[in-house]
């Protein structure tokens, strides 16, 4: 007994080291937060180079070192001809990354990186969009699908590459897009719409607790999380989702007619060697080998539109990982005296 207490004891104080270390991250996070805001701005990088410095890499590693610096002078020779080009006569692509969430979060970024791109662009150059979202708010995702759609009414041509997931929302955004191209275990479709909230009526009622709901406009508020719902609450917001889901079959049919929506536009979702089939994608593929097959014939230019960092965000950061390395050091620490060989 007295052998575990003395192990807890030196676990506790090593537990009691890590929170000390975690507010002293937070102080540094408030000290750096008071000499400057961190200012955000659009990010542009060449991915062409950045392609090129991982491929050198490895030759440093595995060419023998006389074909190394070869291959580099003829790469530097190469670099230098392609610069010799008549300025702005290269097919260029700009690389959007967007990563959904049920907010559809990103759109404000989305907005501004779309608008520095066609400020620019041009009918030969092209927008690749890798899309990660599943789905979420309508009016979110609706105003994310409405920035992909200024793309293609400028005539600049636009592709969508699902690695992972376009799913209900997702997919509103990527059927506007003149090719999509997706992973073949990709997540695809889920054309349909959602609405779901607990209701806590019973609950309370067991506990003589009365809501009060007043109203002006019959249909000001129909389901509600506290008051009594009752069937015509039900049918009504049962209208509006089917009034929102035709809305939706009517954007995809605009994008992609070819699809049997009355077979589609049920809900379900696919993977994406099946969604080839159904002809909900173009092609599979990922973006990696999408964006190495245009290296040669293209500028490739990733753009991202970088948000001020606000101090609450980075004391949530500092906090978030502080935690976990606390909790992972101190279980570790518990785990290896309480399980030691004696």
């Amino acid at each position: 007994m007295s052998e575990f207490l003395l192990q807890y004891g030196l676990f506790l104080a090593q537990t009691v080291t890590l929170v000390v270390a975690i507010l002293v991250v937070i102080g540094f996070a408030v000290a750096s937060s008071r000499k400057g805001k961190s200012e955000g701005g659009l990010v542009v990088r060449s991915l062409n180079s950045r392609y090129r410095e991982l491929t050198d890499v490895i030759r440093r590693e595995v060419l023998p070192k006389k074909d190394f610096k070869a291959a580099m002078k003829a790469r530097k020779a190469e670099d230098k001809s392609r610069d010799s080009e008549a300025a702005g006569d290269r097919r260029r692509v700009f690389v959007i990354d967007f990563h959904g969430d049920i907010r559809a979060s990103g759109v404000a970024g989305l907005r501004k990186e779309v608008s520095a791109i066609l400020a620019l662009a041009r009918a030969e150059d092209e927008v690749l969009v890798r899309l990660d979202n599943q789905g979420g708010l309508v009016h979110e995702h609706g105003l994310a699908a409405s920035q992909l759609i200024r793309i293609r009414a400028q005539g600049v041509p636009l592709t969508v590459v699902v690695d992972k997931v376009a799913a209900s929302g997702g997919y509103m955004m990527a059927c506007v897009a003149n090719r999509i191209i997706a992973a073949p275990f990709s997540i695809i479709g889920s054309i349909g719409v959602l609405a779901q909230i607990p209701n806590f009526h019973q609950l309370l009622k067991e506990h003589g607790i009365e809501v009060e709901q007043l109203k002006a406009g019959r249909y000001k508020r129909t389901i509600t999380m506290f008051g009594e719902n009752t069937d015509a609450d039900r049918e009504k917001l049962t209208e509006e989702l089917e009034e929102i889901h035709t809305l939706f079959r009517q954007m995809i049919g605009e994008h992609r007619p070819e699809l049997d929506l009355d077979r589609l536009a049920t809900g379900e979702h696919w993977l994406g060697r099946r969604a080839l089939e159904l002809g909900l994608v173009d092609e599979l593929g990922t973006s990696d080998d999408y964006l190495i097959r245009s290296l040669e014939s293209a500028d490739l230019y990733g753009v991202a539109w970088k948000s001020p960092k606000t101090l609450q965000a980075k004391l949530a950061a500092a906090v978030e990982g502080g935690t976990a390395a606390a909790l992972r050091a101190a279980w570790q620490s518990f785990r290896d005296h309480r399980f030691s060989a004696r």
